[in-house]
């Protein structure tokens, strides 16, 4: 399973990269960097994919990656209408983990923003209240110069070390497969199944859309992903449902139905499974917020 290798545009002035972005389709597919990617999603929400992880991202949410490590976020259908008030503001900086030079992460001051990047390399999902205060790092980034860009880059790192809540996201056990027959194979199965969660897809289809032989599909998928592919469609459902909860405009039987699900029980079940919660008590946990 390869992703695509990007290269991040850098230039002679800056020895990182900062940007904002405005649209939803950047990089909207499955790739990895040799540079650590710190994103910060201002404005946003879809689904995430880093490693072998899968989840909702949603506006606020701030994740660091480490470099090789394959990410892929894409957001939901309402980004792409034409038309729709829905805009995406995303920051992200790309840097290399030795663009201070190669001593500067061993000196003994600088050990926790060693750890910190060793963590990344699984990625690092920030869910506490240091969130507002990288995000207004970031944002200082974007107009900063000189020495104070570095300055501020770490202390970012600094408030990633500091914080009580951080969460690796990908497994110990993955590990991407680099071979180049593999590049495009992941990228159409992820587009097709969230495409098409909403019903039920027959593994026919999907050894099609990665052009192997139904008997190889569901082998395939697992030594890819170190996942079934029914435990992968059924993550994409419950991320799904918990968007629904948390907008609260459906009950919870029509969630159930919306995100995929062809039975309550199957819906329930799968939903503590994957979130440790009843779909009620996840709702009931946002909306207290």
């Amino acid at each position: 399973m390869k992703p695509q290798l990007l290269k991040v545009s850098n230039n002679l002035v800056n020895s990182f990269s900062a940007r904002r972005d405005n649209v939803p389709y950047i990089n909207n597919r499955w790739h990895y960097h040799e540079e650590v990617e710190l994103i910060y999603f201002k404005k946003g929400s879809g689904t995430q994919f880093i490693g072998d992880s899968i989840k909702r991202f949603s506006s606020g949410d701030i994740v660091l990656v480490g470099a090789h490590l394959p990410h892929y976020w894409k957001f939901d259908d309402n980004y792409f209408n034409e038309g729709e008030t829905d805009h995406a503001d995303v920051i992200v900086i790309h840097f290399c983990e030795n663009f201070w030079g190669n001593h500067f992460l061993s000196l003994p001051e600088n050990k926790g923003i060693k750890q910190t990047l060793e963590k990344a390399q699984r990625g690092i999902q920030i869910s506490d209240t240091n969130r507002k205060n990288i995000a207004s790092i970031m944002e200082l980034i974007l107009v900063a110069s000189g020495s104070q860009r570095i300055i501020l880059l770490m202390e970012a790192l600094l408030e990633i070390e500091s914080s009580a809540k951080e969460k690796q996201l990908s497994s110990m056990g993955f590990h991407n497969n680099f071979e180049d027959s593999e590049n495009d194979r992941i990228n159409a199965i992820y587009n097709y199944s969230l495409t098409h969660f909403k019903r039920k897809i027959q593994m026919e289809e999907m050894a099609a859309v990665a052009n192997i032989s139904p008997n190889s599909f569901c082998r395939y998928f697992k030594t890819r992903t170190r996942k079934t592919y029914t435990q992968f469609i059924s993550e994409i459902r419950v991320g799904h449902a918990c968007k629904l909860l948390i907008e609260d405009s459906l009950n919870v039987k029509q969630i159930c139905y919306e995100s995929g699900f062809h039975n309550f029980a199957s819906f329930h079940k799968h939903f503590k499974i994957i979130t440790g919660q009843s779909p009620l008590s996840y709702q009931k946990s946002f909306l207290r917020k």
